[in-house]
């Protein structure tokens, strides 16, 4: 028993302390436990494959994916525009979607759903995101406590009380009470997450100096001297090469890519193709061809091949109006410096062959402070030149490889994983409401872990992922392996008696000052087990001695049972007491010490709300 004590108090102080990586500090103390076998190898490790910890990897890339397509910042615009320019607005808009999704939901599933659309929010704010992030989390346990699928401790304290052979209670008798937490969560995070999380501003990302994509495209007045082309269905250019047209010598235009639909089958699967012309590529019709040159040229070329313009303002894949222009899914663009040593100096760019050796084209040249934009065939280039390429993204990433002829400008790749693949954002939509309905419904025989499993499954396999390394890279590893090594703990505190002996020394102590005493010793015993143990363990090992206490005093015990339920799930003082917690951390940027100093504060108050709010909502 001591050495379990020991351990959890040296754990919370490196915690605390945040000198070393919180995922190590959970790792040593799982060690710790091993070493002096108060835990098996199995029961040790047990963290890893438990569903929860499972769960929170799918949340990861289902998230991930929210954001990838754009869905995220779709739906924080509707948010936004709610909410207009005010932060009061914002943050109870957040609180009340949240504990609302939250009382049907679990709260790693609502939080998973809203993490994506509450960080883009904030960006198009232009506020900080820890100040909403922490909240969020908050809001989800806070919901869960309004209805009887909620959360776990909610379903122990109806089993407790039936088994009892006391009346079950309803779907909303717990109603009352999420809305009283709700409200006082709402009222007291309100200041403390102005006080203590407004500083946590994003590192920026700028330290390489790189331009954006967009900065590219304006730099070098991509759009102003872009054209689009859509082949119909009996163009003369139909199975024509882009070789065979001669385009550069016949009309001074230089084609930059081909997209087109995928067919009907498919769609689902992928909805746009982007190829880089070559000189073998053929045309197709519905085609979409891009081009750049002068207006006179694409006239002229439309009109021999019966070719249809498409105005800047439609987009070729639907009939609506939008401001596309160029779009990076598969291709990107990326500016190289030309070393003086380079084998291509004082060659033209057509000798030089980038497109036939790199599989890339030159869509621009700045020497100096000019831009160099048409008949780049026969421009010659020079030590210092700065040429900006178009190519896939791939072929992008093997120039960085060839640093004695050029130097990569920025994080081209970097750039790449920001674009959204906003024609996925329906595709992601449709797999997150399944999502939802399969962890809802429960005439749907899907357990919720599945269920996370399925949709993150099909956000790779429909495309919602530019590859299956990028779903990788949204999983955030320090989270997963904190949470997961920190659940055995419950098992440690449990197996040692520890957590006996700590709610029953309290409450048995304070029995014979009355119900109210014994229902705040009861709150606050639980309120202390959760921050170390699971709320359903928690709720548990404390249902039964709130019940016993109840009945020994000859009062209800319902009350009592509700301060276990409430106790149980309102932890909000450390990252590891919830997986809603754990899965803002990184996002929030937050250390322990800011679990404490907002989270601690937060789970007082509410527990002397709910012991005075209890008796009047179920009187003794």
């Amino acid at each position: 028993m001591l050495v379990t004590i020991l351990t959890l108090i040296a754990a919370a102080a490196f915690f605390v302390s945040g000198k070393f990586r919180s995922d190590v500090v959970a790792l040593c103390a799982l060690l710790v436990l091993l070493v002096f076998q108060i835990l098996t190898p199995e029961e040790a490790l047990s963290g890893f494959s438990n569903q929860v910890v499972i769960m929170m990897i799918g949340l990861f890339v289902v998230g991930g994916a929210i954001f990838q397509t754009g869905l995220a910042k779709m739906i924080s615009s509707k948010i936004l525009k709610l909410a207009g320019k005010s932060e009061l607005k914002l943050f109870l808009l957040v609180m009340l979607v949240t504990g609302g999704i939250g009382a049907f939901v679990s709260n790693t599933g609502t939080v998973a759903l809203m993490l994506p659309i509450v960080v883009s929010l904030a960006s198009n704010a232009g506020m900080s995101p820890s100040r909403l992030l922490m909240p969020l989390a908050f809001a989800s346990s806070m919901g869960g406590m309004m209805t009887l699928i909620g959360t776990p401790p909610n379903l122990v304290i109806q089993d407790t009380l039936t088994g009892a052979g006391y009346e079950e209670l309803s779907f909303f008798s717990f109603l009352p009470v999420g809305l009283v937490c709700l409200a006082t969560g709402i009222i007291v995070l309100l200041p403390l997450s102005r006080i203590f999380l407004s500083g946590k501003e994003k590192k920026s990302d700028k330290a390489s100096n790189g331009k954006s994509l967009g900065q590219l495209v304006d730099e070098y007045s991509l759009s102003d001297n872009l054209f689009r082309l859509r082949v119909p269905e009996r163009s003369p250019i139909l199975e024509e090469t882009v070789l065979s047209l001669d385009l550069r010598k016949k009309y001074r235009l230089n084609i930059l890519e081909i997209r087109r639909r995928e067919i009907a089958q498919h769609r689902f699967l992928k909805t746009v193709t982007q190829e880089l012309a070559s000189p073998d590529s053929v045309f197709r019709s519905g085609d979409v061809l891009y081009l750049t040159g002068d207006g006179d040229g694409v006239s002229r070329f439309a009109d021999d091949y019966g070719l249809e313009i498409i105005d800047s303002h439609t987009s070729e894949m639907t009939s609506g109006k939008t401001g596309e222009t160029l779009a990076f899914y598969d291709i990107g663009i990326a500016e190289i410096v030309l070393m003086p040593a380079s084998q291509m100096v004082n060659q033209t760019v057509r000798d030089a062959g980038f497109r036939d050796k790199y599989n890339v084209n030159i869509l621009g040249i700045r020497r100096q402070k000019d831009y160099i934009l048409h008949d780049l065939g026969d421009v010659k280039v020079h030590s210092g030149d700065v040429l900006l390429v178009q190519g896939t993204w791939h072929d992008i990433a093997r120039l960085g490889r060839d640093d004695s002829n050029w130097v990569v400008l920025g994080q081209p790749l970097e750039e790449a994983a920001r674009v959204t693949l906003d024609y996925k954002a329906p595709v992601a939509a449709l797999i997150m409401i399944l999502m939802v309905a399969m962890m809802v419904f429960d005439f749907i025989p899907v357990a919720p872990v599945t269920a996370v499993m399925i949709a993150g499954v099909l956000m790779v396999l429909t495309g919602c992922f530019r590859n299956v390394e990028a779903a990788y890279k949204t999983i955030n590893w320090e989270t997963i392996v904190l949470f997961a090594a920190m659940l055995p703990m419950s098992l440690a505190l449990e197996k040692t008696g520890v957590s006996g002996c700590i709610s029953g020394a309290l409450v048995h102590g304070l029995g014979d000052f009355g119900p109210v005493a014994l229902l705040a010793g009861i709150y606050f015993t639980a309120s202390l087990m959760t921050m170390f143990i699971s709320n359903t363990v928690t709720a548990v090992l404390m249902a039964p001695i709130a019940l016993q206490s109840a009945v020994q005093l000859g009062v209800s015990p319902v009350p009592f049972l509700f301060a276990v339920t409430v106790a149980a799930s309102m932890c909000f003082a450390s990252p590891f007491s919830t997986p809603p917690n754990a899965l803002v951390m990184p996002a929030g940027q937050y250390t322990f010490m800011d679990y404490i100093k907002v989270g601690l504060p937060l789970q007082i108050v509410m527990g002397i709300v709910m012991v005075i709010v209890l008796p009047l909502l179920f009187p003794f």
